[in-house]
């Protein structure tokens, strides 16, 4: 049975940084496509990152340039680094993979979440 567990969010200021990760367990083969969902209160969840087995991403227009996804595949972890955060960044941050290759990022269809790590961004 495959788990994902989040860990790495807290509280931070505006302009800050923080990386979670998300570690993989119970599977022998590679997902076709690993990413990062968002959730605001009152809000829908939302695509942050998309990473390919290929090593192709994606990202969210509200986060590119800030925001890197990236996976070590020794350590069947998953990671997205967070730059410049904003007060808009805050959330619940997901996890989520699939055996399937990615496809766009407002795409929800993912076999997988974890559990979810807060993320609060203060002005």
């Amino acid at each position: 049975q495959v788990q994902l567990v989040e860990s790495g969010g807290g509280s931070v200021q505006a302009g800050g940084s923080l990386r979670l990760s998300c570690a993989a367990f119970g599977y022998f083969y590679s997902f076709g496509c690993m990413a990062w969902f968002r959730q605001a209160p009152g809000k829908e969840r939302e695509g942050v990152a998309l990473r390919g087995s290929d090593g192709s991403t994606n990202y969210a227009d509200s986060v590119k340039g800030r925001f890197t996804i990236s996976k070590d595949n020794a350590k069947n972890t998953l990671y997205l680094e967070m730059n410049s955060l904003k007060p808009e960044d805050t959330a619940m941050y997901y996890c989520a993979a699939k055996f399937v290759p990615c496809t766009v990022i407002g795409d929800r269809a993912f076999r997988y979440w974890g559990q979810g790590t807060q993320v609060t961004v203060s002005s």
